[in-house]
Order: structure tokens, then sequence, then C-alpha cells
């Protein structure tokens, strides 16, 4: 089976090719400069001289919640023509099977419940992500009424909760919470900080899960397809306060300062957390909880992350000079 990953080079895209698992297929990892997923005849090309058979899209412009108050127009016109690019272009060329990776982003706001995947557009989305959960229900709609429309068709949706992990993007400005939590806590060891800023009051609730679970999952569902649901959450259904997300972060950098709150912060919805009864049904669960999931982050933070930028840094240097 020849698979399409497109995002390879992104968190999850990442986490999928260093899974065990990658290892049992012949996987087409083409960068943006190979393959222009806002080019539809391109992809359609590309599918058809590779022979490919499978798609696992993971591909989109994903950040912060910073980055999609500033750029809503961007979250939403690049991730929405990626999505129907891929998706009418694999339904052309006769690729029969697609898992496409959505986001929690997608349900309604301020529901103080586990989300069921039923909910999609039983409500007002949360306007700080607005255009890049428009974009995913987009292409996740797609994906049914195409399995719905052209019988030989199974185009299936994963919907994860938040993910951090290996191959994030340590950013304060434009990182998702828990990377910039991290790297904002670690900063703050480092040079001797004795506090450290929380958007909002630290009250408001997220469930997170690692990115190389997803990995696993994804892996799970090409082994399993033909039972896998049509659309899936995957997430612990468990959620934290951002208070408690900082407390663990600093309890794991030995961060001994305090914690300030800027309440003229946008911190999002209040709650998001996703229900897992038919993940569980499926056959799968998570395995790591936060204090094990956040020191696999810290530790790559540390043993790669931060390397890497110091070289980078040290090349740009030696160009310069």
């Amino acid at each position: 089976m020849n698979i399409l990953l497109t995002g390879s080079s992104g968190m999850v895209g990442s986490n999928i090719i260093e899974h065990p698992n990658s290892k049992l297929y012949k996987i087409f990892v083409p960068t943006s400069s190979e393959l222009d997923l806002l080019n539809k005849k391109a992809i359609s090309d590309y599918l058809k001289k590779n022979k490919i058979s499978f798609i696992i899209h993971a591909a989109g412009l994903v950040a912060g919640i910073q980055f999609n108050i500033r750029y809503p127009y961007s979250a939403t016109i690049i991730n929405t023509n990626i999505g129907l690019n891929l998706i009418d272009a694999a339904r052309t060329s006769n690729i029969f099977n697609l898992i496409n990776i959505a986001s929690s982003c997608m349900y309604p706001k301020d529901k103080n419940k586990h989300f069921l995947e039923s909910e999609i557009l039983d409500g007002k989305l949360e306007p700080t992500n607005e255009g890049y959960a428009l974009a995913k229900i987009i292409t996740t709609k797609l994906c049914d009424y195409i399995s719905t429309e052209y019988k030989n068709y199974s185009y299936k949706t994963i919907i994860p909760c938040n993910l951090y992990g290996r191959f994030d993007t340590f950013n304060s400005k434009y990182s998702h919470m828990v990377p910039a939590a991290i790297e904002k806590i670690y900063n703050a060891v480092s040079n001797n900080l004795d506090s450290v800023e929380i958007w909002g009051d630290g009250k408001t609730r997220r469930e997170f899960m690692t990115a190389s679970e997803l990995a696993d999952l994804i892996w799970y569902s090409v082994k399993n397809f033909n039972s896998m649901p049509p659309v899936v959450n995957a997430g612990t259904g468990i959620d934290y306060s951002i208070k408690e997300y900082y407390e663990t972060i600093g309890e794991l950098l030995n961060f001994k300062g305090k914690f300030v709150y800027n309440n003229n912060a946008p911190d999002g919805m209040r709650r998001k957390v996703v229900s897992t009864k038919l993940l569980k049904s499926f056959g799968w669960s998570y395995k790591k909880n936060l204090r094990e999931g956040l020191k696999e982050a810290i530790d790559y933070y540390k043993n790669y992350y931060l390397k890497s930028k110091t070289k980078q840094m040290k090349k740009d240097a030696y160009l310069e000079n």
C-alpha cells in the first residue's frame, strides 16, 4: 500500500513518521516544494505518478490563539483550499481510502460537557479560532459527503483534542498553550525570573494529548480502517485548568517563582473536552498521563529543540560574517 502523508514536516506528521508502524508501509512524504497542496492539478499528477492508494491528510496552517486572531483570513483560505484540493483530487484519482485529521475547535463554544461527534455545527464557534474551525468543518463535511455519494469511497475523519509533544513549535507568541508555557517557564528558570504570566484567569479548562499518541491512533486506524467510525474524537476525555498545566510544567522544570494573571488577554473557550466513548468502542485509548506527556515534551524541548535552535543561530552568524 502506497500512502501519501501530507504535512509530514509538522508536529503530527513527524510523529506519524517516527512511529514504528510507519516501517510497515511505503510512505510518500513530499515537501511543499515537491507538492503544492494549493494546486489541485499538481496533486492529481502526484497521486497518479506514485500510484497512491491511501492518504493521511495532516497538513495545514496551524498556530495558536494569537495567530488565529491576527490572521483569520490566512487561517481560513489556506486551510480550506488545501482540504478541498486534496480531497477532490483524491476522489477524481480513484483513491478510495483517506484519513482526514481535523480539530476539536470545530465544536460549538461554551458547552460545559464532553463534545460528541454528532455536535459539529450545533452552535456558534469560538471567535478566536473561527476561521480555522470553518476550514476544518468544510473538509470534514466534504469527506462525509463523498463517502455518502460515492459508495466505494471511505473518507474518514479523526478529531483530535489539543495536541503537544515532540516536534512541536515552541514560541510564546504563535504556539499553542503547552509549548508556549514550556518556553516561558524554561526561560524564567534560566534567567532567574520570579514570575511567569498566564493569559486569562487560569481557570479556563483544556484537554491535551501528545501527538505521539495521536500517531499511534492513526496507525491503529489504518490497520483497522474498515471498522473505523466515519468521524471519531481522539483525546483523553480528561481536562485540566490552564493553571494546573502551568503548575505541573513549573514542577517539572523546578520553577520556584509565582504565576501572574493577565485578565485582559483572550483565553478562548472556557472549557473544551471531547467524548471518548466512540473512540473506546473502536478499541483504542490513550496511555500517557499528564506528567508523562509533559515530560516527553519538555525533554524534546531541552534535548533537541534548543540544541537545533543554537546550531541554526551559529550557522546564521557564520553566513553573516
